[in-house]
């Protein structure tokens, strides 16, 4: 991964609508492409334990 660009899963839509991974220093950085100025940020330790609170809906807003 580059240490400055941003990375989009292979199976994201063409269509700007996906979130992006990149590493930037010590930490691993997400944001959503179609609102780039949010980005949550972990360090490489705790990553795998933010993509799971994300998947089980931990990091949803209510409506």
């Amino acid at each position: 991964m580059s240490s400055s660009g941003w990375q989009r899963s292979s199976y994201s839509a063409a269509n700007n609508e996906c979130v992006e991974v990149r590493a930037r220093g010590e930490a691993v950085e997400l944001r959503e492409s179609d609102g780039p100025g949010t980005i949550l940020g972990a360090d490489p330790a705790t990553f795998p334990s933010l993509l799971e609170s994300i998947k089980a809906g931990g990091c949803d807003q209510p409506a």
